[in-house]
């Protein structure tokens, strides 16, 4: 979804209802604090009453997160940034992303609101118990923690300039891919999968400070 310019006041009207608009934004503390207790609870019923060792339980732990990393990889590629010409699925994408890409100043709208994720987190949850059976209570909670990850790390790139150098490669990724080309980048809390798929920026092309600082909230 491309804008002729990128607004860096304001946010997008996504609902001509106040109610609903309220319901599209949130606080990441908000949603680090309704998820915690739950996979918090998760692994500790994977422990004590199901009797997984911690062994076991750490490595499907991890085996979440991983798994987190493609799921956020494809739906960034594949859904947000899915063209289309049908009215009905434009308006779907600007809801989900793209007003995202308009405002990126818009720090309200960087996670999913608390109604929608846990709607989503609970089809996500029923048809992961479906395939794994009670693994799930220790592969949910890695995935959840990716996702909050994600959020967060993504929060921090718009937020602040990276904290350590090895960090930098992250953020220019994300930077290049709102003004250089949203075809690129789809990697937010890794460039993992970029590097993998091919959607990697050229390492020697390099950054517009002033258009990344232009992406940057408001101090």
């Amino acid at each position: 979804m491309k804008f002729d310019k990128i607004k860096n006041k304001g946010q997008a009207r996504l609902f001509e209802s106040q109610y609903l608009e309220v319901l599209t934004k949130t606080h990441p503390l908000f949603i680090w604090g309704m998820y915690l207790p739950v996979f918090g609870y998760m692994l500790y019923y994977s422990y004590n009453t199901l009797g997984y060792g911690i062994g076991k339980v750490a490595l499907i732990f991890l085996g979440g997160i991983f798994t987190w990393s493609l799921f956020e990889y494809a739906i960034h590629r594949y859904l947000f940034h899915y063209v289309t010409e049908n009215p009905k699925w434009r308006r779907i994408v600007y809801v989900l992303h793209g007003n995202h890409h308009e405002y990126p100043r818009d720090k309200q709208r960087l996670f999913m609101p608390p109604v929608p994720s846990l709607i989503i987190a609970s089809i996500l949850f029923a048809v992961m118990y479906f395939l794994m059976g009670q693994m799930v209570y220790m592969f949910f909670p890695g995935f959840l923690i990716g996702y909050l990850m994600y959020g967060s790390m993504h929060y921090a790139i718009h937020a602040w300039h990276p904290p350590f150098k090895f960090l930098k490669p992250l953020w220019r990724n994300h930077h290049l891919h709102h003004y250089k080309s949203d075809d690129k980048g789809f990697g937010v809390s890794s460039s993992f999968w970029d590097r993998v798929f091919g959607t990697y920026f050229d390492v020697n092309e390099k950054e517009d400070k002033e258009k990344a600082r232009a992406l940057m909230f408001d101090k």
